[in-house]
């Protein structure tokens, strides 16, 4: 991914993607957690374009092709990819916190479609209903306003995936989604100001874009706000560093493969990527962004990314519903999945301290985690794109194991 083109050029990407058509194979939520093999059976298109200019950025989410989207389910028809109890499951979540927290939802342009998407979503998996009527879901421009910006289809699809997801980790938090007029950083990181002013404790961004020298004053700008947990994609593209998760004040959130298994978790977890490159969860070492204390791995002298994952292998995906130019239900992956989810789990674990940057919470409970010690996101010579024991790149610290990692 690259900081540039308008992402008004994703409706195309996501029509292309959402109208292929395979035949469905086993059952999703057992599909091996190792890529490579997936990678062979596994069809995808990026929900928003590759930018091609500065200072823009593209959001971090595919959508699965090798599988039929559907606009409605017969009675005995589930959807494919993992649900909201599958997650609860895997990352031994409660199913009854967070109530009345705000989870913000920072993306580029405009879904007609979210509230009854979201409403879809959360209708089938039996959740509580969220909607502008209740007070639950909030929908408004980056100017606190209802002004909203150009729809696209892209940016739909990746507000579904959001929304969807932070559902699935918190069902009993408010959602304020904020959205940006364009993929400029500029504008979004407007629109996590206006998020954080709203009162939103926990804002999720699922995008990203090339390093650039000017990144530490977009830190101070737009990232800087102690007592908020700010959660930030690590990428799609394997071995390489991003912005915003490259800054010092966020939590960067990479990706796993998650597979169910016998196991007493019932899951096992490993790197979405293969060694091979160019696909899977983003890791590394910044260019310019600062070392922040709490970062003790000795390979990088700067900013190492990530620093927790999820599931966010599409091969290994999540069930979303999505309308605005899409099929309804598809399967998506990226870790635009694991952003989301993971502020959800900080709003599961209550508000971080006033003056605290959330991000150093993991760092204090390592052993509150899901080590992820396999598989890889490409071609380096140690742990900042191979998992091991411990810290690395790929999947930071771990996954969630309750929410104990993410309180002070």
């Amino acid at each position: 991914m690259r900081r540039g083109a308008p992402a008004i050029l994703s409706a195309a990407v996501l029509i292309s993607g959402g109208l292929a058509v395979a035949s469905h194979s086993a059952a999703f939520a057992t599909t091996s957690a190792t890529a490579s093999p997936a990678a062979a059976t596994t069809h995808t298109h990026r929900l928003c374009s590759e930018p091609s200019k500065p200072g823009y950025m593209a959001c971090q989410s595919v959508v699965r092709t090798d599988l039929t989207p559907k606009m409605s389910l017969g009675r005995h028809d589930t959807p494919k990819g993992f649900g909201p109890a599958d997650l609860q499951a895997a990352y031994n979540l409660p199913k009854d916190g967070g109530k009345g927290a705000t989870v913000a939802i920072v993306d580029a342009n405009d879904d007609p479609n979210a509230e009854k998407d979201l409403a879809a979503y959360r209708s089938q998996y039996g959740l509580p209903e969220c909607s502008t009527g209740n007070g639950c879901f909030k929908k408004i421009d980056q100017d606190g306003g209802s002004n909203y910006p150009t729809p696209d289809s892209g940016w739909a699809g990746e507000i579904s995936l959001d929304v969807d997801m932070v559902s699935a980790a918190c069902p009993q938090c408010h959602i304020l989604l904020v959205e940006a007029k364009s993929a400029n950083m500029e504008d979004l990181g407007a629109a996590v100001n206006q998020a954080v002013k709203q009162g939103a404790k926990y804002v999720s961004n699922s995008y990203g874009g090339n390093e650039e020298s000017n990144d530490t004053s977009a830190d101070n700008q737009y990232f800087k706000h102690p007592g908020v947990a700010i959660t930030v994609s690590s990428g799609d593209s394997g071995y390489g560093v991003e912005y915003p998760a490259a800054s010092q004040y966020v939590t960067a959130v990479g990706g796993t493969s998650l597979k169910k298994d016998s196991s007493t978790r019932g899951y096992s977890e490993s790197v979405w990527g293969t060694s091979a490159g160019g696909d899977g969860a983003g890791s590394g070492c910044s260019q310019f962004d600062a070392k922040p204390s709490w970062q003790k791995d000795t390979g990088c002298t700067k900013r190492s990314v990530a620093d927790v994952a999820a599931v966010a292998d599409p091969a290994t995906g999540l069930a979303v519903y999505d309308t605005y130019q899409s099929g309804g239900w598809n399967v998506y992956g990226g870790t635009s999945a694991s952003s989301p989810f993971i502020a959800g789990v900080y709003a599961l674990a209550g508000a971080p301290g006033t003056g605290d940057v959330p991000a150093s919470y993991p760092y204090a409970h390592p052993d509150k985690l899901n080590d992820v010690t396999d598989g890889s996101n490409g071609s380096c010579s140690d742990y900042l794109c191979k998992a091991g024991k411990g810290y690395d790149g790929p999947t930071g610290l771990g996954t969630p194991n309750g929410v104990a990692a993410f309180t002070k």
